[in-house]
């Protein structure tokens, strides 16, 4: 693999697992504390507002957009700067016009996300806790714009750092408010807006040492903003259209009692290799897409993508086998104590299998969207994010009546592989660099091999250590590091991969 793609995948990806396995501690505390009554659903909403137009306006439309601008620009730093600034000026404008008609609008938003709350207490605590967190779209936009200047420049470790505080301060947050018996509803929803304080804090002060200094001015509607306007609307059509999915998914849920927090317990639990691999791949593929396409290099671009799809696969494809088939114990073992009860484990276990059989989907869209985003081509992936919603909404809604809130994720994972399946179809006239190269086309059958060999010995695993009647934590430990040691053994012999071979790509990144 490719020593500087290798290290920035394995920078981004080890503290995106820092900061999932603290977002265990926080949801382990939350699940145990609030249970899925309707303090954690309302809560779980309102947080998920400012979420949801982050995505929409930082992370997804505007950075797709201004990444491969600002990254053709590093050439010359006084232009990369002034296009920095104006782009975080414009943004920050946008973003506060934005929060406050939401916090004035935040009843019919509530309704919008959650429908199935009117008429209960779950709606106006919603509301409550919504006006209260959304400001922190504001603070975590403008940190995503900074981050994704740092990683332009090829710095990741800050702006990958910064989600860790997030749930440092919730769990803080949550201890103190237990111990001065605060109501921990309010509590999680005034610590929201000081996370935000806290990850702007961080990437601003690592964006300043890189040579970036962000302050507010006025927007000014310069060529160069012209064309960022122009390339990140469709971006954020696309953006709202994903977003739109996730509505859906909420709508289904707020209608079965419990169910937003058995659909988000189990989100979590499916992100985690999304969150290290997806996130860790996409982050550093784009930029380096970018630079590779301004320079032609073709071959450069190719090997970019294939290692790009090899290390995502290698990685997720027996991530989604064993979530399959150790759901239940992994649930059971990670939240179910306190308010937590069995039935929530089941619940939560059959919807986190759902979501397992399209992981390799996520990453793959992760993975196919840097070749759209880097020609600065944001119209066609929104035309599919399109096709995409609409089977989203028909099979979450017209499943609903057979699997109940399952349905919410069951139209989630269909669509995100009519989503891979548009993406990859579309790139067959981008030419080399859109191609699988010799190596993935010969790697690919054998890591699904080995995913496939390593799923069936956890299968027998988990009976034999039922039989025995294995403590929870105890057993769960043998099936997670057992099932990765004999997969990496597998890739090892059926792959062909040497240890030595990462070992040296890290030290040469």
């Amino acid at each position: 693999m490719k020593s500087g793609l290798v290290r920035g995948f394995l920078s981004v990806g080890l503290w995106t697992l820092i900061s999932r396995a603290s977002g265990f501690v926080r949801d382990i505390l939350m699940a145990a504390w609030l249970g899925t009554g309707a303090v954690a659903e309302a809560f779980l909403i309102a947080l998920s507002l400012p979420n949801m137009f982050r995505r929409f306006f930082a992370e997804g439309a505007f950075n797709t957009a201004f990444i491969p601008m600002f990254s053709k620009k590093l050439d010359d730093p006084a232009d990369a700067q002034r296009f920095a600034r104006e782009a975080f000026s414009g943004l920050f404008m946008t973003v506060l016009a934005l929060s406050a008609v939401a916090m004035i609008f935040m009843p019919g938003l509530v309704w919008l996300m959650a429908s199935g709350f009117a008429g209960d207490e779950r709606f106006d605590l919603a509301v409550e806790y919504g006006r209260i967190t959304f400001p922190y779209i504001l603070l975590i936009s403008m940190a995503s714009m900074i981050s994704g200047v740092l990683n332009a420049n090829g710095r990741f470790t800050a702006a990958a750092a910064a989600p860790v505080l997030l749930n440092l301060l919730f769990i803080v947050a949550m201890g103190l408010g237990r111990w001065q018996g605060w109501d921990l509803g309010l509590t999680l929803a005034w610590a929201t807006p000081v996370t935000g304080v806290a990850q702007l804090a961080l990437v601003w002060w690592d964006a300043r040492r890189t040579g970036y200094t962000f302050w507010p001015h006025r927007p000014r509607l310069t060529p160069d903003m012209r064309r960022l306007i122009a390339v990140a609307l469709p971006a954020a059509f696309a953006g709202g259209v994903v977003q739109i999915n996730l509505l859906v998914g909420r709508q289904v849920g707020s209608r079965f009692e419990g169910a937003i927090a058995w659909l988000s317990y189990s989100d979590r639990l499916y992100q985690l290799p999304l969150g290290v691999v997806g996130a860790a791949v996409a982050v550093v593929l784009l930029p380096e897409l970018a630079r590779r396409i301004r320079a032609e290099d073709h071959a450069g671009g190719q090997s970019a993508y294939s290692r790009a799809t090899e290390f995502g696969l290698f990685l997720t494809l027996p991530s989604a086998f064993a979530i399959a088939v150790i759901a239940e114990p992994m649930v059971s073992t990670l939240f179910e104590r306190g308010a937590f009860t069995a039935f929530d484990t089941q619940q939560t276990a059959a919807a986190l299998i759902v979501y397992a059989f399209g992981l390799p989907a996520f990453v793959l869209q992760k993975i196919l969207q840097p070749l759209y985003f880097a020609r600065e081509d944001t119209k066609t992936p929104f035309r599919f994010a399109l096709i995409s919603m609409v089977v989203n909404a028909v099979a979450a809604f017209g499943l609903m009546p057979i699997f109940g809130f399952l349905a919410a994720a069951l139209g989630t994972t269909i669509a995100a592989w009519i989503m891979v399946a548009q993406l990859w179809w579309g790139t067959r006239s981008m030419g080399q660099a859109a191609r699988a190269d010799a190596r993935l086309r010969r790697s690919f059958p054998r890591i699904l091999l080995a995913s496939a060999l390593m799923a069936a010995v956890l299968w027998a695993t988990r009976g034999w250590l039922e039989a025995a009647g294995m403590g929870r934590g105890a057993g769960l430990a043998i099936l997670v590091f057992g099932g990765a040691a004999l997969y990496f053994a597998l890739a090892f012999v059926i792959v062909g991969y040497r240890p030595s071979e990462l070992r040296a790509a890290v030290r040469r990144g």
